[in-house]
């Protein structure tokens, strides 16, 4: 994914506008000028397992189409599977027929709106499941996703999430080589978790995951801390960071990530873009380290 640097492509992730019909969520989103949108697909935004499913993943497109948003997908609705327990069942669990079929829905409503990629992610490991255990079943359930998009033709962005299975970089790599490094098997990356808990900077995980990199989610955050924090709240130094996306020629969305703040949504959203537009031109105007391409 290497190349010149290319203007970046700021988009929100609807599970921060809660609150909000989709359709009014996705005109704010557009209103304020991002170029895109991250949909979760939840009970109240485009239900996989309501009726109708085809009548609305069309008028979603239209409504897309028509505010010239790009889309990806997003699969971390909380109790969307399980009105008890929080994103269960995974598929680490005895049984994640639910969340195989919740993914391949996602797949497949992916391919109907064009999305660039369709996110999702491990799981946190049960307590009463070993660790080898939980680890054959994440890729014998990945193994399933990852036919559903190679037969879509949709990419894949794998989540490492602090406090699941897979929670770092290295875990990423670990499950593309246990699938046999399918085509489709990208990474999503969340700079916020890369500040959590990666042992690289920002900008150098950036670097090292460029050429799988298909999804990314941005936010501030604290080292040791999983919390998804306004910009200027956390520890990120965001111009090298976007600087890094830019010159990895990445070309996909870098979309907000607040999910925790949909009680002020258009104002957090508009605060985010105005802070992504001032970091991504002082990420611009600045005078590369010595020695870099």
């Amino acid at each position: 994914m290497t190349g010149p640097a290319v203007p970046l492509r700021f988009g929100y992730g609807t599970n921060g506008f809660a609150n909000h019909r989709l359709v009014d969520a996705l005109a704010v989103i557009a209103d304020l000028g991002y170029q895109g949108v991250a949909l979760t697909l939840d009970h109240d935004h485009l239900d996989p397992f309501a009726p109708g499913l085809a009548r609305r993943v069309a008028a979603v497109h239209r409504r897309l189409s028509s505010l010239g948003l790009a889309v990806v997908i997003e699969t971390g609705a909380r109790y969307l599977l399980d009105p008890w327990h929080k994103h269960a069942p995974t598929l680490l669990h005895d049984d994640p027929s639910r969340r195989v079929e919740f993914l391949r829905r996602a797949v497949r409503i992916g391919a109907d709106l064009g999305a660039e990629a369709v996110s999702f992610w491990a799981g946190v490991r049960p307590p009463d499941v070993p660790e080898a255990v939980a680890r054959n079943r994440l890729v014998a359930g990945g193994a399933a996703v990852c036919a559903e998009a190679e037969a879509a033709g949709v990419p894949l962005g794998f989540e490492p999430e602090p406090g699941m299975l897979v929670e770092e970089i290295a875990g990423w790599r670990w499950l593309r080589d246990a699938l046999g490094a399918p085509p489709r098997f990208g990474i999503t990356l969340d700079i916020g978790h890369c500040r959590c808990l990666e042992p690289l900077p920002v900008p150098e995980c950036v670097a090292a995951i460029a050429d799988h990199l298909v999804n990314v989610q941005i936010d501030d955050m604290r080292r040791g801390v999983h919390e998804h924090l306004e910009f200027g709240d956390g520890e990120i130094d965001f111009p090298p960071v976007l600087r890094a996306l830019a010159d990895a020629g990445y070309r996909g969305l870098v979309a907000v990530e607040l999910p925790r703040h949909s009680h002020a949504a258009p104002a957090v959203a508009a605060r985010s873009i105005d802070f992504l537009r001032a970091a991504a031109s002082a990420a611009a105007h600045a005078v590369p380290p010595p020695g870099a391409a």
